[in-house]
C-alpha cells in the first residue's frame, strides 16, 4: 500500500476519517463533504449522525475500523481523556493506522499529551498534528476558524487544502505548541467576556438602551471580535452554546494549573485567568456547564443580585 504522506491530498484519492460531531466537529466535517471528499466518521450515538450521512458520509462502528480505512483521521471530542483515549488505548486510532497517515487533533487539549500522540505516531510510522481551534459555532459553520497547528511543518502544510476548508490555519512550531496557543487564546477570550458581561450590567444599571450602547462603543478601542459573536446573543439572552462553558472551565484550567504537567516546570501566575476561571466554574456549580459562554453575563447579574 502506498503510504499517504507526502502524497498529494485529493478528493478523489484522500480518504477522510472523524470523531466527534458536535456543535463545531458536525460543521467542520461537513466542509469536507462539500468539497468533495469520501469521508467515514465515528460516533458515539449514531443518531447524531445523520445530518453527515445524509450528505454521504458512511459510519464506521469503532475508532480502530475507522483509522484503518482512512489516510487522515481528524478528532474533535470534548476534552484530554476523551483524546487520550481515543488515539492512544487498545483499540484506539493508533492501533490500526497505517504508515504514513495523520492524524489531527482539533481538541482544545493539553500540549504534554499532544507531544505524547506525536511521538507515539512517530513510533508507527504515523504523524499527529495539534490543530485546536477558535471561532466557535459560527465560524465553524462558516469555514472562518482560526486553527493553531503544532507539529512538523511540512506535513501542516501538506494538510493545508482539508484545513483551508475549515478556516485559516497559523502553523505554530513543535508539537503541542498548537494547544498552547489555543490556551493563551481562551485566556484573552475570557478576559473580554468579562469586560463585555460588566460592561452591559453597568450600561443597563445606568439606563441605556444595550443595542445602541453596543453600537457607540464596537467602533472603539472596546471594540473586539469577542464582541462581534457574543455581543448581540448576551443581550438578546441567547446562551446556546457555540463553546461550552464547562470545556472554557477545563482550557483555562490548563493555563493556570501548567505546573499539573509533570515535564513542564513553568509556572505561572495568571490572576486574570484565575478569576475567569472562578467565575466560569460559577456557571457550572449551577447547573449551567452547558451553556454557551457567552451566559457569564448571568454570573454577573447575580453577584449584583438581579
Amino acid at each position: 500500500m502506498e503510504t499517504p504522506y507526502p502524497k498529494p491530498i485529493s478528493p478523489t484519492q484522500t480518504r477522510i476519517g472523524w470523531i466527534g460531531i458536535g456543535v463545531m466537529g458536525a460543521a467542520m466535517a461537513s466542509h469536507l463533504l462539500s468539497a468533495g471528499y469520501s469521508l467515514t466518521i465515528y460516533a458515539r450515538s449514531p443518531s447524531k449522525a445523520s445530518s453527515l450521512l445524509s450528505q454521504g458520509a458512511h459510519l464506521a462502528h469503532s475508532p480502530h475500523q475507522l483509522a484503518r480505512q482512512s489516510d487522515v483521521v481528524f478528532t474533535m471530542v470534548g476534552n484530554p481523556q476523551d483524546v487520550n483515549q481515543i488515539v492512544l488505548q487498545p483499540n484506539g486510532i493508533l492501533s490500526t493506522l497505517n504508515p504514513g497517515a495523520v492524524i489531527v487533533d482539533h481538541t482544545s487539549s493539553s500540549p504534554s499529551l499532544a507531544r505524547q500522540i506525536y511521538a507515539s505516531a512517530r513510533e508507527k510510522g504515523c504523524w499527529s498534528v495539534d490543530a485546536p481551534v477558535s471561532g466557535g459555532d459560527i465560524g465553524a459553520r462558516e469555514g472562518k476558524l482560526a486553527i493553531f497547528a503544532g507539529g512538523e511543518r511540512p506535513v501542516v502544510e501538506w494538510l493545508t487544502p482539508l484545513l483551508d476548508l475549515m478556516g485559516r490555519v497559523t502553523y505554530m512550531g513543535e508539537a503541542g505548541c498548537g494547544q498552547s496557543c489555543k490556551i493563551g487564546n481562551q485566556i484573552m477570550v475570557g478576559a473580554n467576556l468579562i469586560g463585555l458581561s460588566e460592561g452591559f450590567v453597568f450600561a443597563e444599571k445606568a439606563g441605556l438602551e444595550l443595542s445602541k450602547y453596543m453600537e457607540a462603543i464596537r467602533g472603539g478601542g472596546a471594540g473586539s471580535m469577542a464582541m462581534e459573536l457574543f455581543g448581540r446573543r448576551m443581550i438578546e439572552r441567547d446562551f446556546k452554546p457555540g463553546a461550552f462553558v464547562e470545556y472554557l472551565v477545563k482550557d483555562l484550567g490548563m493555563g493556570v494549573d501548567v505546573v499539573k504537567e509533570e515535564e513542564d516546570e513553568r509556572v505561572l501566575v495568571l490572576p486574570g485567568a484565575a478569576l475567569c476561571k472562578q467565575l466560569f466554574s460559577s456557571m457550572v456549580a449551577n447547573g449551567d456547564g452547558k451553556l454557551g459562554i457567552q451566559g457569564l453575563i448571568t454570573v454577573v447579574e447575580r453577584i449584583n443580585g438581579k
